[in-house]
């Protein structure tokens, strides 16, 4: 089976949509499939192509078996609503115009972004081949919860153009459950619609004892760590957990606060955090690839966090599953979906999004229980077993063959 995937987001980018991406279609090629996937050069999130890449009209690698075709577009920061939809709409009409002299039996297109999905639903109307649209976030309904987009006139247009691409679609694939539902209530025929909700590769993480070269590095010395990795953006309510750090601080000296990565709400928070003068907040750059899971096993607890929204109940952030892989209990700002698998596993504890009592109460809860955690830690075992990749991946290729 010949399949072309479109993804803006692939390694060495680590976030969530690009190891996705590489994991199923990594073990794609390991069941027989031939993967071609469409990037662009690496950015994200600061907008600064790596070293050692270029942003060409086009350039070919080949990584684990997948061949990777890297295109042009308008490189910008994680930040600025017009410049990001310039670099969005670039990279669909460049993939689009690559995509088109690819062999292939299916068409694979991830949404959000957009317009990566949108590239592969012409490719497949122009080339007469079938398409598969993976809905990772219901794009425009997220950008409109973080009050990123406010325009009736283009959020019509955007949803017209969302409903397009769902009917005409061979099939769609949802990472939760509950997208599936929402699909269904908007009039998406039920049957064509799968769910692979996300997971983690048990090859690449698992516990180990914490560095000690790093606790130096960062003076993190007796500190029990609340760490947040990932994307420090609009929808994350990180400057919610500021607040809450800063009232902590004099209750739970030894509590530290550990953020890694980027974003375009990270400046801001660093500027917060200066102003408060917080002695218990560390800010890190992002990390490479081969050094996340020394990071992931500093921490003592999974910060996963998301502003209060409505929106957000349908999402099951993959962090939950890193996190459960490397055995960190989990302390959720999250409802719905989400909540229901970590209490189903017993992986950690959940407080209500953006509610100042129940977070300070359930960060008590586990420092005074920081010496044994263990249920917690049985609980985050069997939840990676569950929702181990490579057993996704299969099931997923199955569904996608009954297409091409």
């Amino acid at each position: 089976m010949r399949i072309l995937f479109i993804s803006d987001n692939f390694p060495p980018e680590i976030n969530a949509p690009a190891n996705r991406t590489y994991e199923h279609c990594k073990e794609w090629v390991k069941l027989g499939a031939e993967v071609t996937v469409i990037t662009c050069a690496p950015n994200f999130p600061k907008g600064k192509v790596f070293y050692g890449y270029k942003n060409k009209w086009r350039s070919e690698e080949i990584i684990d078996g997948i061949r990777v075709i890297r295109v042009w577009s308008y490189i910008t920061a994680n930040e600025g609503m017009l410049r990001r939809i310039l670099d969005y709409i670039s990279f669909g009409i460049s993939s689009f115009l690559q995509g088109l002299f690819i062999k292939s039996d299916i068409v694979i297109g991830t949404s959000p972004q957009f317009f990566s999905a949108m590239s592969a639903w012409q490719i497949s109307l122009f080339t007469r081949r079938p398409w598969v649209m993976e809905v990772r976030d219901l794009w425009p309904e997220s950008i409109i919860a973080v009050g990123a987009m406010k325009n009736k006139r283009i959020i019509s247009f955007l949803e017209w153009i969302e409903m397009m691409m769902y009917r005409s679609a061979n099939k769609i694939i949802v990472v939760t459950d509950t997208f599936k539902v929402k699909l269904s209530e908007r009039g998406v025929k039920a049957d064509k619609i799968s769910v692979f909700k996300n997971g983690v590769d048990l090859g690449k993480y698992w516990p180990q004892p914490k560095s000690e070269k790093l606790i130096s590095k960062y003076s993190l010395q007796g500190k029990f760590i609340l760490a947040y990795i990932g994307t420090h953006g609009m929808a994350h309510g990180l400057d919610f957990i500021l607040e809450q750090a800063r009232l902590i601080h004099d209750e739970l000296k030894n509590v530290h606060f550990l953020f890694i990565g980027d974003g375009a709400n990270k400046e801001n928070l660093v500027k917060k955090a200066e102003n408060y003068r917080l002695e218990n907040v560390t800010f890190l750059e992002s990390v490479p690839k081969k050094e996340v899971l020394e990071y992931l096993n500093l921490m003592d607890i999974a910060l996963v966090n998301l502003k209060k929204s409505d929106t957000f109940l349908t999402v099951i952030p993959s962090k939950i599953f890193e996190a459960a892989a490397v055995e960190k209990p989990i302390l959720l700002g999250l409802e719905g979906e989400t909540k229901g698998i970590i209490q189903k596993y017993g992986a950690g504890i959940c407080f209500e999004p953006e509610n100042a009592i129940q977070f300070r109460e359930s960060v008590k809860a586990m420092y005074n229980k920081r010496e044994n955690l263990s249920e917690y830690k049985r609980g985050c075992k069997k939840l990676a077993i569950d929702f181990e990749r490579k057993k996704i991946a299969k099931s997923m290729l199955e569904s996608l063959k009954e297409v091409g």
